[in-house]
């Protein structure tokens, strides 16, 4: 009896071991999946942060682009501060071109003393005359032209100045009338000047 005991003993130790072995395979098998889930999941998750980190270097290097862009652009773009300065000069010197201002005045005066001490007092009434007062008006009207026609000048370039500036960049309404004024009044004082020049207005007075 005690040999049969024996033997069942010694035949069912290994069925016992080869039970437990299974036991243990199945459970590193059922680990096995979890483990490899892991290293994928890692790596899906790091290609993900990685794009990320491109779209954001993308945006940066587009917004960089951009601003160097704008800041060429607004450099370029006038303020208008010297156009509008030019149609103020083309206004003011209308105006002096009215009257000569103090150089036609002190041309004038200048012109009337050479031609006193150049007329002998035994000179002909008409030509005392032209000699003092003619060509001193003359030489007041010479340059009372001469302004105009820098008024004239100044407000056609203030007019003419967008032109060849930013395309699409409208001149501001005050500088068009300050310049237009400006050249209105550089005709009418280039138009009296040569009207007074020629004597067709405010001539000399007859000596008979």
């Amino acid at each position: 009896m005690a040999t049969k005991t024996d033997e069942d003993a010694g035949t069912g130790a290994p069925g016992t071991e080869a039970q437990a072995q299974g036991d243990e395979t199945a459970a590193v098998a059922a680990k096995d999946p979890e483990e490899g889930a892991a290293p994928a999941d890692a790596g899906h998750e790091d290609a993900a942060g990685q794009e990320a980190l491109e779209q954001e270097a993308l945006e940066e290097e587009a917004l960089e682009d951009a601003d160097e862009e704008q800041e060429p652009a607004q450099e370029k773009v006038p303020s208008g501060v010297g156009q509008g300065a030019g149609a103020v000069v083309s206004a003011a010197l209308g105006l002096v071109s009215l009257s000569g201002g103090w150089i036609g005045t002190v041309a004038g005066a200048r012109q009337q003393l050479i031609g006193q001490l150049h007329t002998s007092s035994t000179a002909a009434v008409a030509k005392q005359i032209k000699a003092v007062y003619g060509d001193a008006w003359h030489s007041t009207a010479l340059w009372a032209g001469l302004f105009a026609l820098a008024a004239l000048l100044t407000g056609v370039v203030v007019l003419a100045r967008p032109a060849f500036g930013v395309p699409g960049r409208p001149q501001a309404p005050w500088i068009k009338s300050v310049a237009w004024a400006g050249i209105s009044l550089g005709v009418i004082g280039l138009l009296l000047a040569v009207l007074k020049y020629s004597d067709a207005l405010l001539g000399l007075p007859s000596a008979s």
